[in-house]
């Protein structure tokens, strides 16, 4: 009879074990969802904030682009008098 009673009383300390390891991993569980929530949050904080700094550096770069440097705005330059020359050219002709 003995041999049973300390069954029963090994098998409810093990049940209380699994009890407690239970709630331990119920609370474990909890605070990693939350986490992950936290986690995704910042995530997608992190990727507006990059889709905003992208949107900036194509403005920028298209800004530079028309500013351009020194050495652009020459070139430019002479290429618009050469195109106005050659649209010269081609009124004279049409007007011959």
């Amino acid at each position: 009879m003995k041999s049973i009673l300390e069954k029963v009383d090994l098998l409810e300390d093990k049940l209380t074990k699994l009890i407690l390891k239970q709630e331990q991993l119920l609370e474990e569980n909890k605070s990693l969802k939350q986490k992950v929530d936290l986690l995704q949050n910042n995530l997608s904080d992190k990727e507006t904030f990059i889709e905003d700094l992208e949107d900036k550096y194509k403005s920028l770069k298209v800004a530079n682009a028309m500013v351009g440097s020194k050495e652009d705005k020459h070139l430019t330059k002479i290429k618009i008098n050469t195109l106005i020359r050659e649209i010269d050219k081609c009124i004279v002709q049409l007007s011959e």
